[in-house]
């Protein structure tokens, strides 16, 4: 049985180089979602969103494999982030960020898989934020994308360097949502060693 992961299949949206910016057309992909607002290191919500998120992720490749005879590795997780104040993010004032976290699934994954998914997992255990699981496709386009390596708090210079300097010389501009996709497990993951691709959405600067 030939295993799907994402990572390898799509290398082009999920890796990148450190210090290079590079654009990229993401398609349409559905993901599992969950919203909330607030600071992801101390936030007992970000943890219960992830956990409800992984679950869910779990639950559904399962189903996936038990129906369809497919079997994938579950993606990684990924961050959408906004705040009323862009500048939030380079100052890294975490309790006004808003985010969405995702996880991307295959493009054989039907609805019905997952609320089969979200049913069986709500018979066995008990998740705080279960119930606010979605599943949704997200239509990105043309973005600018690089790789950070180290902490996340240090992401800030890299992100100003995208939107003040690569995007005004390739004339564009921001648009949507900062998303970030974390190619690292944090709990294994020296500080230092790890690795997220930072993206943005953008289109053409109108002067």
């Amino acid at each position: 049985m030939r295993n799907h992961d994402i990572k390898k299949e799509r290398r082009d949206l999920y890796s990148g180089r450190r210090d290079r910016f590079e654009i990229v057309d993401v398609p349409r992909m559905s993901f599992l979602t969950a919203d909330g607002h607030g600071d992801p290191n101390t936030s007992a919500d970000y943890r219960a969103v992830v956990e409800a998120l992984y679950t869910t992720a779990y639950a559904v490749r399962a189903i996936a494999r038990k129906e369809l005879d497919r079997t994938h590795t579950v993606g990684p997780l990924e961050g959408l982030w906004s705040a009323d104040d862009l500048d939030a993010f380079r100052t890294r004032a975490h309790d006004e960020w808003n985010w969405t976290l995702m996880i991307v699934q295959p493009e054989w994954i039907t609805s019905a898989m997952v609320r089969a998914a979200m049913h069986h997992v709500e018979k066995v255990k008990d998740l705080g934020a279960g119930h606010r699981v979605r599943f949704e496709e997200y239509t990105e386009g043309r973005c600018v994308q690089t790789l950070h390596i180290g902490p996340y708090d240090e992401e800030g210079p890299t992100i100003a360097r995208m939107h003040d300097e690569f995007m005004p010389a390739e004339k564009l501009r921001p648009r949507g949502h900062h998303h970030e996709i974390y190619l690292s497990d944090a709990r294994r993951t020296a500080p230092d060693r790890l690795r997220t691709l930072l993206r943005q959405p953008v289109e053409p600067a109108h002067d």
